[in-house]
């Protein structure tokens, strides 16, 4: 059991080294979130896997981890959108098509 743990473990960090890399040199602010997710998602798997090997606490910080992923995708999604409440690739929406002030022509 221990030797699928260690090569699920290699894997995970070498998933991980791979996200770092992404997060650091992205193109784009979406690649480098999508990559931190990443990060997060690995780390959770990491210390799922040395609480199998008996480490207690590693799965309350697994739990944290987790919660603070989720939370900081939330954030960006916030801080890059337009009017703070949406889709960060979503257009602004056009002034003069609002309910109640679109002027034809």
């Amino acid at each position: 059991m221990s030797t699928w743990l260690a090569v699920l473990a290699v894997g995970l960090l070498g998933s991980l080294a791979a996200a770092l890399w992404r997060v650091w040199h992205g193109p784009g602010q979406a690649d480098r979130m999508m990559a931190a997710q990443l990060v997060g998602t690995a780390g959770v798997g990491l210390l799922l896997i040395l609480w199998a090997m008996g480490e207690r606490a590693a799965l309350d910080v697994a739990l944290v981890l987790a919660l603070l992923a989720a939370l900081a995708a939330v954030g960006f999604v916030k801080a890059s959108s337009v009017d703070g409440a949406g889709d960060p690739e979503e257009e602004a929406p056009d002034p003069s098509m609002i309910k109640g002030r679109r002027h034809d022509p």
